[in-house]
């Protein structure tokens, strides 16, 4: 992620300096007219500051642990965007016209930057409640998934009958764990590394009995989870 984002930094100085030269190089006077008078500098400083702000934001964003959380973190890139571009409308909007009075200048590019904040705190609360949700999610499956996972390794070892089914079996599981299977979790790990270590052994005698007692331990909890829900 820091990767993508010094990327990103390379393409928002460019762009920054690229505003910079358009605003200065051009010519004092266009049409007659005094481009640093009016309402100018009022847009050029809120520009300045939409930059700045997306740039902060862009930096949460990337600085995000995984992909997934990065994906969470789409809406607060778009909002930022859309907010620098209004705002380089109206700020540009504010350079342009001759004699607009500043306090104008000041009070719509105001609303929009107000108005951008409040979207880009809602995106951003938004993000962690469905990040925690996730977490919540994850640490409630995480059993059921991490022991499918390792099934399907052991299925590609050992291309038997009752690989197959034991990892058939933990795929369709309910992943869903609650304080009233701990037990059952337990004897389901316990019996499977007992399960694993046969396969590992490729103890055909072993991994039958083992598959027996792993595959009446998974329809236990899964009796157990329709009882708790």
């Amino acid at each position: 992620m820091k990767k993508n984002f010094s990327f990103f930094l390379s393409i928002w100085v460019l762009f920054l300096a690229l505003f910079n030269v358009i605003v200065f190089v051009t010519p004092n006077e266009i049409a007659g007219v005094n481009k640093f008078g009016g309402s100018f500098w009022v847009g050029y400083v809120f520009i300045t500051i939409a930059f700045i702000g997306q740039l902060v934001c862009s930096f949460f964003a990337f600085k995000s642990e995984n992909s997934r959380k990065m994906f969470y973190n789409i809406p607060l890139l778009t909002i930022s965007y859309t907010g620098l571009i209004v705002m380089l409308l109206a700020g540009t909007a504010c350079m342009a016209i001759p004699n607009l009075s500043s306090w104008i200048g000041i009070v719509i590019c105001m609303m929009i930057l107000a108005l951008n904040a409040v979207a880009i705190v809602k995106a951003t609360a938004a993000a962690e409640i469905v990040s925690e949700i996730d977490e919540k999610i994850a640490n409630k499956t995480g059993l059921i998934k991490n022991l499918t996972d390792r099934a399907n390794i052991l299925m590609n070892q050992n291309r038997s009958e009752e690989t197959k089914r034991v990892y058939e079996a933990l795929r369709y599981s309910d992943p869903v764990d609650s304080p009233a299977l701990a037990e059952c979790n337990s004897k389901l790990l316990a019996e499977f590394n007992v399960f694993a270590d046969a396969v590992n052994a490729n103890d055909s005698e072993l991994i039958k009995c083992s598959a027996d007692s792993l595959l009446q331990i998974i329809e236990t909890r899964n009796l157990l989870c329709k009882t708790t829900k």
